[in-house]
């Protein structure tokens, strides 16, 4: 791969947004047809690409749950593609017109749906990120500079190279999606500051990732993915649901930003849950981390939980387990160790539904339902970009509407003020 600046990356990006901007929705749709056909002529390639990864990821020590999000096999590849094909599908957002209003001047003024304009994405290990996150902005109109992490970077610097060519088959500049080849901190760092090239940084990662982009960045940042979720089993619930939907939020698929952190567990029904909890999640060797309680009813097997457990987001097979006496403990338990992503409450009650509804500060909050589902495609969005936690500009699935903004049309006949 090419190794380009940056700085240069930026200058390239700038160079050509206009014209994607300006492309109409057969343009767009052609480019992203054409990737989806070559990701799956060229698997071969990508699997031999992503070879490389996994055997640097098995000399590195890496866990077994970060090797699978690594992973790319023939099926993985036709589903990234289908994903892509999807985007298709979706509605046109840039061009729409949200409002328009006829002044007493006569000013006609329309509200209208625009591309932000260069989209900086840093991200880790997963290398479907890399169409997902290009092809998504591509649909919304926007130019992607993509910086991945060293875990991925043969396999992602393969699909950027298959994409890039689909897209100056199909007609449009190449440099609309790019790649960072450097995965020093110090490209990292460059993003952060690109100012004059990019209009929005977004950080798809672990916490220090996102953290140290928020803290660091002079370009306006979007926060994503930091997921420690919570799942609170109140004194009502139906156990057996409540077993399903802890099971599923946890070893479904551990590493990524939706599953579940930490259950909390009403007292009332700890003794008889507990014991249901553990024989399923047994299936997967998950390793508990409980308070005092949890290791009296459950013995030795149960590690001692500190408040660096409850703060942790494991992204693997462990678990944190507390007792606590109320929905208001609960609550105020995840106000503490909340990310502000994905929270749920396994209740009959209507009552406790609907305050912990009212009251838990995050992007999504469920009532029986697993928090596996917060995501794009789950939503109906079509892909998303990742989950914002933030409350400006976009908040949970970042799909084609929040990778736009406005722009006000006004037209008159000569009006002066």
């Amino acid at each position: 791969m090419e190794q380009i600046t940056v700085l240069e990356l930026g200058k390239r990006a700038k160079a050509v947004k206009n014209i994607l901007a300006a492309a109409s929705p057969k343009q767009k749709n052609d480019a992203l047809a054409a990737i989806a056909d070559a990701l799956v002529k060229r698997t071969d390639e990508i699997v031999a690409a992503n070879k490389i990864d996994l055997e640097n990821a098995v000399k590195n020590n890496m866990s077994k749950a970060m090797q699978d999000r690594l992973l790319l096999t023939p099926e993985r590849i036709e589903g990234i593609a289908a994903g892509v094909r999807k985007l298709i599908q979706l509605e046109e957002v840039v061009g729409c017109v949200e409002s328009g209003v006829v002044r007493p001047n006569g000013l006609r003024i329309q509200k209208t749906r625009v591309p932000l304009g260069v989209i900086g994405i840093i991200y880790e290990s997963r290398p479907n990120v890399t169409v997902d996150a290009a092809t998504l902005c591509m649909k919304a109109g926007n130019c992607a500079i993509l910086r991945g992490g060293k875990e991925a970077f043969s396999s992602n610097s393969c699909l950027m190279d298959i994409m890039r060519d689909a897209v100056e088959a199909a007609g449009l500049p190449k440099d609309i999606v790019q790649l960072v080849g450097d995965t020093s901190r110090e490209s990292s760092n460059q993003l952060m500051t690109l100012s004059e090239y990019l209009d929005v940084l977004i950080p798809r990662g672990g916490a220090g990732l996102i953290n140290a982009v928020a803290q660091n960045a002079t370009v306006p940042v979007i926060k994503t993915g930091v997921g420690n979720c919570h799942v609170f089993v109140d004194e009502s619930a139906d156990l057996e649901m409540a077993v399903n939907i802890v099971d599923n939020g946890k070893t479904q698929r551990p590493s990524v930003c939706n599953a579940i952190e930490t259950v909390l567990i009403h007292r009332a029904v700890a003794e008889k849950f507990l014991p249901m909890m553990k024989a399923r999640l047994d299936a997967h060797n998950v390793v508990l981390h409980g308070d005092d309680t949890t290791q009296t009813v459950l013995g030795n097997s149960v590690l001692a939980a500190t408040d660096t457990d409850y703060a942790t987001e494991y992204g693997d097979y462990q678990l944190a387990v507390k007792i606590v006496d109320s929905v208001d403990e609960a609550i105020e338990h995840i106000g503490v160790y909340g990310t502000n992503h994905s929270e749920c409450i396994v209740t009959k009650s209507l009552d406790n539904a609907e305050k912990f509804q009212r009251e838990i500060d995050a992007a999504a909050v469920y009532v029986n339902a697993s928090t596996r589902f917060t995501d794009g495609g789950e939503f109906g969005f079509g892909a998303e970009i990742g989950i914002s936690t933030q409350k400006l500009h976009a908040r949970g699935p970042m799909g084609l509407y929040e990778l736009t903004t406005v722009k006000y049309l006004i037209n008159g006949e000569g009006q002066i003020r």
